[in-house]
């Protein structure tokens, strides 16, 4: 039945390479396998001799099957994607968990009522479960539309601007990178991704006269620019879904010596997500060419940078997370931290004054 029931039109058709029709073939079979050799063990006679301990039985081989198949499953979707295998695993179960888990009594109940019943009672169950799999599956295709519709704000963000075509996005993989580097749970990965995409959206109310600007701005145009968290604030607070990625959209642009903006937090009272993206937001910046620096710096370069202003601007942690991922990993880093100690307090503070004016290294 599992080998049959994963058959798609698509593989009788010949759209699938045979590796492929293999593969979604035996992470099904095997689980099945392993779960149904597992109940028969559990069931032979002596063991289990009651209706109640037969369906923990079916319980238990039901959660073994789900296991199973979430594990190769992962380990195929991480492979393929040059992912964690422990972020797929943790991103099905949070996901699907709960209504897998519960198919193994329901399964165990249709062969009860099949044993004690008239067999044909069992096309009862055909009816819920056809319902069920419709709403899992738009709540598939809403959750699919919901991702669209993050990334069709993103993109009008950046189309406002040639020079930040694909400029969230861009944050948003190097912002999760940072964060895996860091061991960040799931949750803070997905508002990290949420977040990366939406955290520029406040731009949207900024004019292009200043948006665009080559030249450098005025105190008063800086004041315009610097006002775009908080719009972007604005604009998704409405969306219960996109709550905790609030706090990374206000507080991007905060200073880990407090002369940031909007709020002027200092250290560890800026939000740790804020922080992260801070980092992927100027390396991003720094590597891509803008109007007001037609040329981009080299990643060296932008290293350089983010190590000069470690514990002024960004947060040396977030920092040395960042020199640990692939975007710069092997690109030549003099600036380590045992070579660039934390600036003194002086030199932090007078970097205030001209942060309100000019902005940092990379305050785009």
């Amino acid at each position: 039945m599992a080998a049959l029931g994963t058959l798609e039109w698509r593989e009788l058709r010949g759209r699938i390479p045979w590796y492929g029709s293999l593969l979604n073939h035996a992470v099904v079979v095997i689980p099945a396998a392993l779960a149904v050799g597992f109940y028969t063990i559990a069931e032979r006679p002596g063991l289990f001799d009651d209706s109640l301990a037969s369906l923990v039985a079916a319980s238990l081989a039901g959660a073994l099957f789900f296991v199973i198949n979430a594990a190769l499953t992962g380990v195929t979707i991480s492979l393929r994607n040059a992912t964690s295998v422990r972020s797929v695993v943790v991103g099905d179960f949070r996901v699907i968990a709960q209504s897998s888990l519960a198919l193994g009594p329901l399964a165990w109940l249709m062969a009860f009522v099949y044993s004690t019943a008239a067999g044909w009672a069992t096309l009862l169950f055909l009816l819920p479960l056809y319902t069920t799999r419709g709403a899992y599956a738009r709540i598939v295709e809403l959750r699919e539309m919901f991702t669209q519709t993050v990334r069709s704000l993103a993109s009008a963000v950046d189309a406002k601007d040639k020079f930040t075509s694909g400029h969230s996005e861009r944050v948003q993989r190097i912002a999760v990178d940072i964060g895996r580097q860091m061991r960040l749970s799931e949750s803070e990965l997905e508002a990290l991704e949420w977040g990366g995409l939406l955290h520029d959206i406040g731009k949207i109310g900024v004019p292009d006269a200043v948006l665009m600007k080559q030249d450098k701005l005025t105190r008063d145009e800086r004041i315009i620019m610097n006002q775009h968290p908080v719009k972007g604030e604005a604009i998704i607070k409405p969306v219960e879904r996109l709550k905790p990625e609030l706090q990374i959209i206000r507080h991007h642009h905060e200073w880990y010596n407090g002369s940031g903006y909007p709020d002027r937090l200092e250290g560890d009272s800026i939000p740790k997500l804020a922080r992260v993206l801070h980092v992927a937001d100027a390396f991003e910046a720094m590597t891509a060419a803008r109007p007001y620096r037609m040329r981009p710096l080299t990643k060296e370069q932008a290293m350089s940078e983010l190590r000069k202003y470690a514990g002024i601007q960004f947060d040396p942690e977030m920092v040395e997370a960042f020199s640990q991922t692939e975007w710069v990993r092997d690109v030549p880093d003099p600036g380590r931290p045992e070579t660039f100690p934390v600036p003194m307090l002086a030199h932090a503070a007078a970097t205030r004054s001209q942060a309100a004016t000019q902005g940092g290294p990379a305050d785009n």
